[in-house]
């Protein structure tokens, strides 16, 4: 067994595929979206291919124009639930907002998920930006950006605590003594603060991971120092080598300057891969797949990234720069700053950037032969850009069996990749130590005073 310096990869399930057409294309099978076997068959694929995780992302509102994309979502969590007692192996994160839920809920639903999963819960925590959200919710309009992101940070706070809550050895379980647990090693939170007012403890014993697996996806300035501070594993999204090069770089040194070992800070890119058995073959695939778009819905989808509604122009003329306000509130989000570094840096027509976007909403689309696309992850992997991948099929599930089937054997090959699994949490497979209570940890520290 190697001790190399491996790849994570996770495989991120987006509903029929990753892009915007996918559920047009002859192969794809959208009847099945709402089809639990169709995820089972999918994650036991995963699974048979020694992937770190299957990874369900969520929002918590039906999105624009589903008249013309597959953009429905089955709570994750639920999933996922089912998932773990059909998978023995492969970690399951679920995307849950610390907008629209509370602490207590959360905590309970992901220690659950922890359990019956025997230590493979990952929790992709997201702040939401859909402003429709808060209608859902009963709230008059959604919060501003700084205020979402303290409310997250005070979220991870109480949420961290309450896992916590149960000391790992509480609970007893004793027939002869009669003692069932140890109350002295259960602890109130007490937590009053700006937002939330916890009592605790929570009611679920502490779970196999002590925590969930801390994953986050924001790349905003508010979204660094969050994932610096707080994240395991971030999923991010970048067109270039240089892009992805900087954040990580960025994102390991602010996690240094807080005292936390950088190697516990997985970065993955995410990769929508087109895998052919020529590169004229895979570009054909792609831009068979752009063909089928609705430029209806993907002028909506723009327009959510920039503001701008491009709605009756020539799509085939240049991109209008002059019309994006980079002064906009919105200015601040991590895509926002991406299509607009598309759109100075290649000077597209719109339907261009349209058929850049719609194969993975900003991440790195890439069209080609097994081992180009090897050679490509091989090259961001060794070179600084990246500790794995979050694979991205453009559709599903022959999407990911092209690449499963095809590429992964040449990343094994190279020794870029496990064999087998070396543990059986998802923990274990992100190489991340288990976090001792912190209440565990006040208590000796005053035994020892």
């Amino acid at each position: 067994m190697t001790d190399r310096r491996q790849l994570a990869l996770n495989v991120f399930v987006f509903p029929g595929g990753h892009h915007e057409a996918a559920w047009r294309y002859t192969a794809s099978q959208p009847r099945r979206i709402l089809d639990i076997d169709y995820y089972l068959d999918l994650a036991r694929r995963a699974e048979a291919a020694k992937f770190d995780s299957v990874f369900f992302a969520d929002v918590p509102t039906l999105a624009d124009n589903i008249r013309y994309a597959a953009r429905i979502h089955a709570e994750p969590i639920t999933w996922l639930s089912a998932i773990a007692v059909a998978t023995q192996r492969i970690g399951l994160i679920a995307t849950v907002s610390t907008t629209y839920t509370e602490p207590y809920n959360l905590a309970r639903l992901f220690a659950s998920l922890d359990h019956i999963s025997g230590g493979r819960a990952g929790w992709n925590i997201v702040t939401t930006g859909s402003p429709q959200a808060a209608q859902n919710y009963g709230l008059p309009e959604h919060p501003p950006h700084a205020e979402r992101y303290s409310r997250a940070r005070e979220y991870l706070d109480v949420v961290t605590r309450l896992w916590d809550s149960w000391e790992d050895d509480a609970l007893v379980i004793d027939p002869q003594s009669g003692v069932f647990a140890d109350d002295a090693k259960i602890h109130r939170l007490d937590h009053v603060g700006q937002h939330f007012r916890v009592r605790g403890p929570l009611n679920v014993a502490r779970s196999p991971q002590g925590r969930p697996v801390y994953v986050q996806a924001g790349s905003s300035e508010d979204g660094r120092g969050f994932a610096a501070r707080f994240a395991e594993a971030i999923f991010t999204a970048h067109q270039t080598f240089a892009s992805a090069r900087d954040f990580y770089v960025d994102i390991k040194k602010r996690a240094r300057s807080l005292e936390r070992n950088p190697d516990h800070v997985r970065i993955l890119p995410g990769i929508s891969p087109f895998v052919g058995s020529t590169q004229a073959e895979a570009k054909a695939l792609e831009e068979e797949f752009n063909d089928l778009i609705q430029p209806e819905f993907s002028l909506t989808q723009l327009k959510n990234m920039i503001g701008v509604d491009l709605s009756g122009f020539d799509l085939d003329a240049p991109f209008p720069r002059h019309l994006i306000d980079t002064s906009a509130p919105g200015a601040v989000a991590s895509r926002f700053q991406l299509v607009v570094d598309i759109i100075e840096r290649e000077r597209p027509t719109i339907r261009k950037l349209l058929h850049r976007l719609s194969g993975g909403r900003g991440h790195w689309v890439i069209a080609g032969t097994p081992e180009e696309i090897a050679d490509n992850i091989q090259y961001w992997f060794e070179n600084g850009a990246g500790d794995g991948f979050n694979v991205m099929p453009p559709w599903l599930t022959g999407g990911f069996d092209r690449f499963a089937d095809y590429v992964v054997p040449i990343l094994r090959k190279r020794g870029l990749f496990r064999e087998d699994y070396r543990g059986t949490t998802l923990r274990d497979h992100y190489g991340l130590p288990r976090p001792d209570s912190v209440f565990a940890d006040r208590r000796r520290a005053a035994a020892s005073a």
